[in-house]
């Protein structure tokens, strides 16, 4: 055989090697379902809108194995609106997830779903996990809970918060730790720790709007009312379009008891900021304070237009409508919170 036809041979042969290396080596497993990705999309979109149906298609995408635990926690950030028993059995179960992303993310889930006595008997036990992390989540989603709801975890809480202010305060450099520093520290009334870390905070950041609020705060705590209303003041002159400082301007003077002045305020801050739904959601609690009912109805109303998942305000709207013996408005929102849940607690309890 010639040299030209035994390289012809031999190129053969590799070729049909290759071929077959590719054919056996060849990865079949299934690519993602483009309609599987779709599907976490839809429900995530649906259950963000208010659109009917979005509880049902978010229970099921949490009742999922394969997601990954940066979209199962999105998810739960969404649950909170659409409370049920399998919306708990769901968040408790996700307790025990083994990445404390989801873990986190399932406790403040049930935080806002829960109250005092049973939020204290769903998340107490985590305060032993094994992440730092999750067991200062559980401090978070407790504080503010009496020593009767907290129950036997009260002195697992006393430790874990005591492990949390030491974390913290070894953050000397990060203002957003020292701020929480403080927060904690006037949770637990320790005036002067809470002044320090607030101290340190504002030299870190001088413009942190949240610190300043926190230390209007802590003066009226500790009973420094003129000088509260001092820092307060200083920082509305030097910004007076800020929303954030009219908003806290309205809670100082509901605070003191200048509710038609806190009224005023609270509108400004909406005016500045017409898209927060936290400031709508306060001057339409002010107003009706104030007896003011339609109006107070009205900015409800325009609420739950525009962020028809947020629950808590079609509740208060309801609540709203019942006492002035609207009941056939009462009816269209349970029919409209029914086609978002129909295992609504208040859906269950109806009229």
């Amino acid at each position: 055989m010639s040299k030209q036809r035994q390289y012809t041979l031999i190129s053969l042969i590799l070729l049909i090697v290759l071929g077959l290396g590719g054919y056996f080596w060849r990865d079949d497993s299934p690519a993602p379902a483009p309609a599987l990705k779709h599907t976490y999309a839809k429900a995530l979109a649906m259950a963000h809108n208010g659109q009917p149906g979005a509880a049902r298609v978010l229970y099921q995408q949490l009742g999922r194995s394969d997601l990954s635990a940066i979209r199962r926690a999105g998810l739960y950030a969404e649950l909170p609106n659409y409370p049920s028993p399998l919306a708990l059995k769901l968040a408790n179960r996700d307790l025990q997830h083994d990445d404390p992303l989801v873990r986190r993310a399932a406790i403040a889930s049930i935080q806002a779903m829960l109250p005092g006595a049973q939020r204290s008997l769903a998340l107490g036990p985590l305060l032993d996990d094994e992440e730092q992390s999750v067991r200062f989540a559980v401090v978070d989603a407790l504080l503010g809970l009496g020593p009767d709801d907290i129950g036997l975890y009260f002195g697992p809480l006393q430790h874990t918060l005591e492990q949390y202010q030491q974390v913290l305060a070894q953050q000397t450099d990060d203002p957003a730790a020292q701020l929480h520093l403080a927060q904690l520290y006037l949770h637990e009334n320790s005036l002067k720790e809470a002044a320090a870390a607030l101290d340190k905070t504002l030299q870190l950041d001088p413009d942190n709007l949240q610190a300043l609020a926190v230390k209007v705060q802590l003066l009226e705590r500790q009973e420094q009312t003129d000088a509260s209303r001092k820092v307060l003041a200083d920082a509305l002159q030097q910004r007076p379009d800020s929303a954030f400082l009219q908003h806290e301007l309205g809670h100082w003077l509901l605070r003191h008891g200048q509710d038609e002045y806190a009224l005023l305020a609270f509108a400004r801050a909406l005016e500045l900021e017409p898209d927060n739904n936290e400031y709508r959601y306060t001057l339409a609690t002010t107003l009706h304070q104030l007896e003011q009912v339609e109006p107070a109805q009205k900015q409800l109303e325009t609420l739950v237009s525009r962020d028809p998942a947020n629950r808590k305000a079609r509740v208060l709207l309801i609540e709203y409508w019942k006492e002035t013996g609207q009941m056939q408005n009462v009816q269209v929102l349970l029919a409209q919170l029914e086609q978002l849940n129909p295992d609504d607690p208040l859906v269950q309890q109806g009229l």
